[in-house]
């Protein structure tokens, strides 16, 4: 009796590790406008973002740059291939949080958590000081 109640709480956890591991931010998302693509992807221990694809490249015949960073020295780098999302560290119920996203529309960063939702759909939260108040936009896997 005691083997078979082992092997069922292993069987157990092992399904549940499994699960957990399916609701991973890892691969290729887009926002509720369709935009753009995103890469959610490992850098070192934490995760980290970066433009994909953008649905309209190009502004007057050349591809679209970072024209609203405050730092003037950076406003000359493409908006594709740009990581604008970094430092996200797992928290917990399939939560990253402490990390940044930088919107290119307003040339501000905000502080930011991700939280899968299930597994091709996740809850994006931009906020200043507490996630309380802030924006929130729904991702949605592509890939």
């Amino acid at each position: 009796m005691k083997k078979h109640l082992l092997t069922l709480v292993a069987l157990l956890l092992f399904s549940t590790l499994a699960w957990a591991q399916k609701l991973s931010p890892l691969g290729t998302w887009t926002n509720e406008d369709g935009k753009a693509k995103f890469e959610i992807y490992k850098c070192g221990d934490k995760l980290c973002g970066k433009i994909v694809t953008l649905r309209e490249p190009l502004r007057n015949g050349k591809p679209k740059m970072d024209d609203n960073n405050p730092d003037k020295k950076l406003r000359n780098r493409p908006l594709e291939g740009m990581v604008f999302m970094k430092g996200f560290a797992y928290d917990s119920e399939h939560k990253w949080d402490n990390g940044t996203i930088y919107d290119p529309e307003s040339g501000k960063t905000y502080s930011c958590y991700m939280k899968m939702t299930g597994k091709n759909t996740m809850e994006v939260k931009g906020y200043i000081g507490i996630s309380l108040i802030g924006r929130t936009q729904n991702w949605t896997r592509v890939d």
